[in-house]
């Protein structure tokens, strides 16, 4: 390779929900003892998934490979209803790592079916969070793939039917202006959130990339072919008019003839780790260039059963060892935002 210079996106990597879901795994991991299983991949990302599969836990895709009284935590993608309702019955510690911006979509369309509203929810077929967003009111939605689906929607009336607009949270900006532009110009009385459904983490990752694209030769972006906001990224930069576009999932997959001024960036479910990689094989002559468009600052904190759970052993711990309320143990999630996902990584590969 013949880099002379690496443009790198910031941000980049883990967002908020894929760092709560990535910690509450490995809070399970030290509490129970192995199998511990997960309901689909805990975030789409292949060696996320293999550190903890080597660690014990089993990811599944059916309830029924799950033993009763194991230990289970849900995906970050969201579940459907029914898969929550009958987890909680398999009698044992079942933790849910939804991202909360998932929870937004779903509560909107729970209130909007029970307003007999049509609900057209844009995203793609068979991806997780699609499939349980749709679960939560299957009777009232109905699936966009792609914005010429608005025009073909016969069955409702433009001027009297209440129609609402909703995304899968992982779309990029462009796909979802689209939509809406379809959507708003066929029901004058379309109905949309105040606030935007697309995870603000995706948007700001598009928005750096979108930074970087215009000055660069090729665009690396790196992450997993099952990640929908990786491949969001790589249509963003294809889009942005960058002459070459490559998704990789790790350093070994970059291709020898990279040249000039490549940008750099990692989808949400990418461990900086493999950021690190990739620049050490680029070498860049004249050093990395770090374009931040903005300071993410956000903290989703454990889901809400971990935090029982964990609060309750270190309280059996401390009653069993007879220390005395002077030394009643501190709260052990207290530290959790200032430990970041990366080291929890390490210490599992450790």
């Amino acid at each position: 390779m013949d880099v002379d210079r690496v443009l790198l996106a910031s941000p980049r990597g883990f967002c908020a929900g894929v760092e709560k879901a990535i910690k509450a795994l490995a809070w399970m991991v030290k509490v129970f003892e192995p199998p511990v299983y997960c309901y689909h991949e805990i975030v789409h990302n292949r060696l996320i998934v293999e550190s903890f599969r080597s660690r014990g836990v089993v990811f599944v895709d059916d309830l029924a490979d799950v033993p009763p009284g194991a230990p289970l935590m849900l995906s970050a993608h969201g579940s459907p209803p029914d898969v929550l309702e009958r987890a909680r019955t398999n009698g044992g510690a079942v933790v849910d790592a939804v991202c909360p911006l998932v929870t937004k979509v779903h509560h909107e369309v729970k209130v909007r079916s029970e307003k007999g509203y049509t609900i057209l929810y844009v995203g793609h077929a068979g991806h997780e969070e699609t499939v349980g967003t749709m679960a939560v009111a299957p009777q009232s939605v109905k699936l966009l793939e792609d914005d010429s689906d608005v025009s073909s929607l016969d069955d409702l009336d433009p001027e009297l039917s209440d129609v609402a607009l909703l995304a899968q949270t992982t779309l990029s900006v462009d796909e979802w202006s689209g939509f809406m532009e379809a959507a708003r110009a066929r029901f004058p009385n379309l109905w949309m959130p105040g606030r935007s459904d697309l995870c603000f983490a995706t948007t700001n990752r598009q928005a750096a990339l979108k930074e970087i694209s215009k000055h660069a030769d090729a665009v690396v972006v790196i992450g997993s072919a099952n990640s929908s906001n990786t491949l969001a990224l790589e249509q963003v930069a294809i889009g942005s008019g960058c002459p070459r576009v490559i998704r990789i999932n790790e350093s070994s997959e970059l291709p020898e003839d990279l040249h000039g001024v490549v940008g750099v960036t990692a989808g949400a479910s990418a461990p900086e780790s493999l950021v690190r990689d990739v620049l050490d094989a680029l070498a860049p002559r004249l050093g990395v260039d770090e374009i931040q468009v903005v300071d993410e600052e956000e903290y989703f904190p454990p889901p809400p059963e971990l935090r029982e759970l964990l609060r309750g052993v270190a309280t059996a711990l401390w009653l069993f060892s007879g220390s005395g309320r002077a030394h009643k143990p501190e709260d052990p999630v207290g530290a959790d935002r200032n430990t970041p996902a990366a080291g929890v990584l390490k210490q599992l590969a450790s």
